[in-house]
């Protein structure tokens, strides 16, 4: 049994009837409450509630912390990503999935880390995802109305409105095929053909995001065009991936167009990769419609175009770390950062605990923010978040990971309180530490890889 709607096996069918007891209380938040939604988290668990159940708890905290719900109508991301970070959509498969392009052979890493700041990076693919997911939805919904017979004409004698369904011609097989498969939204492997160690790790912790937020969505991902060094590219970053995408990644040979034609009817690929389809001037790459991306220019970059004043400048000793502490008395409050390092990155994160003053290491703490290393050295962070219960939230600065350096870092911190725009800034104590009917459909991507330009 696949695990999805219509082939779902006695065992199977009981763990989604216990599943939905299990999150009652999440189900007028969830983005969806249907059976294909919540299978896909059973599924990227294998079917084990407990597991099931924690992921998607930390999925809906995710949506919150990230204002997901919102991402699509009142975030836009930074000028410098929407001209020079790859990504678009562009036709559909023969089953009527939506593809996804990624163009990242001549995008250039280091100036887009250089011209914007983490945060940027992942609400951006986080809006890519649910934008795909909207259109994945339409989609699905085109599916049936296309090929789902039925329509009402007339009445009857008593008044009563007459429906048809002229099945003869229907095609069940071709209608649950084209839909129950399409179970789609953006999978994204970053920057395989750059080893330097900031691209993997931003690669790394996009895959990640989109595995724990958005599981079973990925029908096929092709690689085409590879580099010699994708091999061990990939490796890096393969192990945060689940089997089942692991699965459904093919990395093409010199056949790479045929084997996209079998997915991909002439009308619907662009020419450039072995199909029919134009720009309307008869351009082969499809301009108006794929995103490809040049090297960014240095007036984007932000450490040379832009001077901040902080507030506070504190040393965080080599193998130590920095806690500043903020008393929130009042859910809904926001807790807004800045901050910069000097020299080199620093790792942050956001903590809650239950006493003021009491100093606590980090894992006796709650981490509402997931501490990582930021290269703040170049790009200034900046960060809110909007806190859902009151206590004492601690920022953390992490450098117990540098054994030879130290690190200098200033910041702002404003507290504000809820449905307030400014705030006078809030003052915080520092303490150091040494240590199958209808089924959402999924899509189709096609990573071109070809390299034009050398990242320095």
């Amino acid at each position: 049994m696949t695990g999805v709607v219509g082939n779902l096996s006695p065992k199977q069918a009981l763990a989604l009837e216990q599943f939905k007891e299990q999150v009652g209380d999440l189900l007028p938040q969830l983005p969806a409450q249907s059976d294909h939604f919540l299978l896909r988290w059973l599924r990227a668990r294998n079917f084990n509630l407990h597991k099931s159940e924690a992921m998607l708890r930390k999925h809906m905290e995710f949506r919150k912390r990230m204002y997901v719900d919102t991402i699509l109508n009142e975030w836009r991301p930074p000028e410098v990503l929407e001209k020079y970070l790859s990504g678009a959509m562009c036709g559909y498969d023969r089953e009527g999935s939506p593809i996804w392009y990624d163009i990242i052979g001549p995008m250039d890493p280091k100036g887009l880390f250089l011209s914007a700041a983490k945060q940027d990076f992942i609400k951006s693919k986080i809006r890519d995802c649910e934008m795909l997911q909207k259109e994945c939805d339409l989609q699905s919904q085109r599916v049936l109305e296309k090929y789902l017979s039925g329509a009402m004409c007339g009445y009857d004698r008593e008044g009563s409105p007459i429906w048809y369904d002229i099945i003869g011609p229907m095609d069940p097989k071709g209608l649950f095929l084209s839909a129950a498969k399409q179970d789609f939204i953006k999978s994204k492997i970053r920057d395989c053909e750059m080893l330097q160690k900031e691209c993997d790790l931003q690669s790394q912790r996009i895959i990640q995001m989109f595995e724990e937020n958005y599981p079973e969505r990925l029908k096929r991902l092709f690689v085409i065009k590879a580099p010699k060094l994708f091999p061990a590219a990939y490796n890096l970053v393969k192990h945060f991936l689940c089997e089942n995408t692991q699965h459904k990644i093919f990395v093409l040979g010199a056949n790479w167009q045929e084997v996209l034609l079998q997915y991909i009817t002439p009308e619907e690929l662009p020419a450039i990769y072995g199909g029919k389809l134009t720009d309307p001037d008869g351009d082969p790459r499809c301009r108006t419609l794929l995103h490809y991306v040049a090297p960014v220019p240095k007036s984007y970059y932000v450490r040379d175009q832009v001077q901040l004043t902080y507030e506070h400048t504190e040393l965080v000793n080599r193998g130590s770390s920095l806690q500043l502490e903020y008393e929130i008395l009042a859910p809904g409050c926001i807790l807004r950062w800045q901050f910069s390092s000097e020299g080199a990155d620093i790792g942050f994160g956001v903590f809650l605990k239950s006493h003021k003053g009491q100093w606590q290491k980090a894992a006796q703490m709650t981490e509402v923010v997931s501490s990582q290393r930021y290269n703040s050295h170049l790009v200034p962070e900046e960060a809110s978040l909007t806190c859902q219960q009151a206590g004492v939230y601690v920022l953390r600065f992490d450098n117990t990971y540098s054994l030879l350096k130290c690190k200098r870092i200033q910041f702002t911190v404003d507290v504000l309180l809820p449905g307030q725009l400014q705030s006078p800034k809030a003052g915080g104590s520092i303490q150091s530490e040494s240590e199958a009917s209808k089924e959402e459909a999924r899509n189709l991507i096609v990573v071109d890889q070809t390299a034009t330009a050398q990242m320095a």
